[in-house]
Parts: C-alpha cells; structure tokens; sequence
C-alpha cells in the first residue's frame, strides 16, 4: 500500500481546519495543522508535506510572510502551495502567486466539496 500523502493546513478558523481535517483524513491523507504562520513554518519543515493549504491572514507571522519563507528555502519552495483565503484583490493573487503559490481560492467561492476536488487534484 502506498504511503498516505500529508497535508499540512495553515488557518486560524478552526471549524474549517477541523471540517477540512475531518474530509481529508476519510480520504485517506495525513492532516496537520497551525493556526499561526510561525508555528506553521516549523510544522511544514518538520513534516515535509506534499502539499500546504495556507491563510493569508494568520497570527504571528501572515501567509505572506510564510509564502517568502518557503520560497527563500532550496528544499521547502518545492512543496506546492494552495493558498485558500478570504482576500480576493488581484495584488493579493499576483504576489501569492509570484510567490510561488500554485493555487489560489476564495474562500467565499468555493464549498468544502469543491476546495476537496482542488486538493485532490494535486495528486492526480
């Protein structure tokens, strides 16, 4: 059997960390979780994921901030980034994206089904 893939989830709400977790898990990824950048940062590094849902907004150091920081790391920037936020200006889009975010949802858009389907679509 092969190895279940893990998902690290960077978000302060915790009804959709918890809702997220809850879906993944039954699919069978590997969920971790942060509810601030900094202890993010440090969960990421740790578990080598195979894929980061990240806030923008979040405590302690901002999704932003957290985008420069794996992008500045040789061996983390090549961990594939969804970001899933609440903010929708394009200069929040571009400069996620010129971060190297490979993904870019609005919260607001998109139901739980939906954000499923994108996640999932990284691995196919």
């Amino acid at each position: 059997m092969s190895e279940s893939k893990k998902i690290v989830i960077l978000e302060d709400d915790l009804a959709l960390v918890t809702s997220l977790s809850r879906a993944l898990e039954s699919d069978g990824f590997e969920i971790y979780s942060a509810v601030d950048g900094e202890t993010g940062l440090r969960t990421i590094a740790e578990k080598k994921p195979d894929l980061v849902i990240l806030d923008i907004i979040l405590p302690r150091k901002s999704g932003f901030e957290v985008m420069e920081a794996l992008s500045a790391d040789k061996e983390l920037s090549k961990i594939p980034v969804m970001v899933l936020t609440n903010l929708e200006s394009s200069q929040d889009v571009n400069r996620m994206m010129e971060l190297g975010a490979k993904s870019f949802l609005v919260k607001t858009n998109y139901s739980l089904d939906e954000v499923l389907v994108k996640v999932k679509g990284f691995f196919k």
